[in-house]
């Protein structure tokens, strides 16, 4: 009887509490709508009727156009971790990490290492930006698009360009670089595309950085498309100021764009007779907030927490399984690719192999083929991107990305079924060959 009593007076109870709390909630409700309600002179743009609230979701797709490529799981899971401040000891212990995992990636002993806030076209402008001063002289090979962009920037910064030009497809040599360096003393700056990926050539770089070097000139190359998948070594190579991209070969998402400076082109940002004509994108100053001296670390602007979270893990990937090894696995899926392509009937933009771009593959477009009824078939059917040309191969090719997460022989081989499928379909003439 006694517990009887007690379940009826603690139901008693709880029922009580329960009309107090939805009393509590429809008042603050109220409060809550009236204060709205005093704010509607403000609130003039109505709510948006197309977008709607429930939690993002997006498909799953294969990105092997040239780029962002498709990042690791272990990379996504990173990005997703709480959000610290960006002077927390706990981040600025991971800026480090990241500056360490750089220099590897790099292979430069150089302390002067960062991951620029914003894509890889920012890291591109931070170096014109402080490198290029009124005046200066730069050579820039103008061999595809990126030669074209970098010459644009020069000028902006009123730089004098001088154009070392190829048509697409082809690369400079040493004896190229020397000969514009004798013609043009006042040089400053040499700057190449290590992988051109509008045309989808490698440079080659044997003895370039020491052919500038001799004339007092910095080499300053573009590597969005290389690091971490293709060989080459800052220090060994002779490069002064090299910048690359987060969401291709490393496979991260975009806006933690890496970026080295030696010694020599420090020492050229200390002498200029101007500041640099930017602020974010002051070396400098960035370089209070990335630890290039001794002193305690400087607010410049707040870090990309989640991007630099989820560059570390992609560039603990490279570092578990090793830069070498890395390099072989392009190189393998590249030339896999390749094989299947020419198995197909299809030509390559780049003749040469040697100079051919293992990251972003340059496909000729058949004569009568609409390149994009394929690419369609491609991403509608199989959910896999490939892209278009750029610049000077616009409607003449295919770019094909293997990067990164993508550069297995399972996922080659899903792509060339994907791609034989679709010219099978949209091929005309071209399907009908006997190959």
């Amino acid at each position: 009887m006694a517990r009887a009593r007690w379940r009826s007076t603690t139901a008693a109870a709880c029922a009580t509490c329960a009309a107090a709390l939805l009393l509590l909630c429809i008042g603050g409700f109220s409060r809550a709508d009236a204060a709205g309600d005093s704010y509607s002179d403000l609130v003039t743009q109505a709510k948006p009727s197309h977008v709607h609230t429930e939690p993002l979701a997006v498909p799953s797709k294969t990105l092997m156009g040239p780029g962002p490529s498709t990042a690791h799981p272990r990379v996504l899971e990173a990005a997703r971790l709480p959000l610290l401040g960006h002077l927390h000891g706990e981040f600025v212990k991971i800026m480090g990490e990241v500056q360490e995992q750089l220099r590897y990636a790099f292979q430069t002993q150089s302390r002067y290492v960062l991951a620029v806030s914003g894509t890889g076209h920012a890291a591109m402008e931070a170096a014109v930006a402080n490198f290029v001063e009124p005046g200066d002289v730069v050579l820039v090979g103008v061999n595809g698009i990126w030669g074209e962009r970098m010459s644009d920037l020069v000028e902006r910064y009123m730089g004098v360009v001088v154009r070392m030009e190829k048509e697409g497809g082809k690369v400079f040599s040493g004896e190229d670089v020397e000969r514009e360096l004798t013609k043009e003393p006042k040089i400053k700056l040499v700057f190449l595309t290590h992988g051109e990926s509008s045309t989808g050539t490698l440079q080659p770089l044997e003895g370039i950085g020491s052919i500038c070097k001799k004339h007092g000139a910095l080499f300053f190359l573009d590597t969005v498309c290389t690091l971490g998948c293709v060989p080459f070594n800052v220090d060994k190579h002779g490069v002064d100021i090299t910048y690359s991209g987060s969401q291709k070969c490393l496979g991260a998402p975009p806006g933690a764009s890496p970026l080295m400076v030696s010694s020599a082109a420090m020492d050229k940002l200390q002498s200029r007779k101007t500041k640099p004509f930017t602020y974010y994108f002051d070396i400098n100053l960035l370089g209070e907030y990335w630890g290039f001296k001794d002193n305690p670390r400087w607010y410049h602007h707040t870090g990309m927490v989640s991007n630099v979270y989820a560059l570390r893990e992609a560039l603990s990937i490279l570092q578990d399984e090793g830069l070498g090894e890395a390099w072989a696995r392009h190189r393998e899926a590249a030339e896999r690719l390749w094989d299947g392509l020419e198995r197909m009937g299809l030509e390559l933009f780049v003749e040469d192999v040697n100079e051919r771009l293992p990251t972003v593959t340059t496909v000729k477009v058949p004569e009568g083929v609409d390149w994009k009824d394929v690419a369609s078939h491609m991403m509608r059917k199989h959910k896999i991107e490939i892209s278009g040309g750029l610049g000077p191969t616009a409607g003449k090719v295919w770019r094909i990305g293997i990067m990164g997460y993508n550069a297995a022989p399972q996922t080659v081989n899903r792509l060339l079924h994907a791609l034989k499928e679709a010219l099978d379909l949209y091929g005309g003439s071209f399907a009908k060959k006997e190959l």
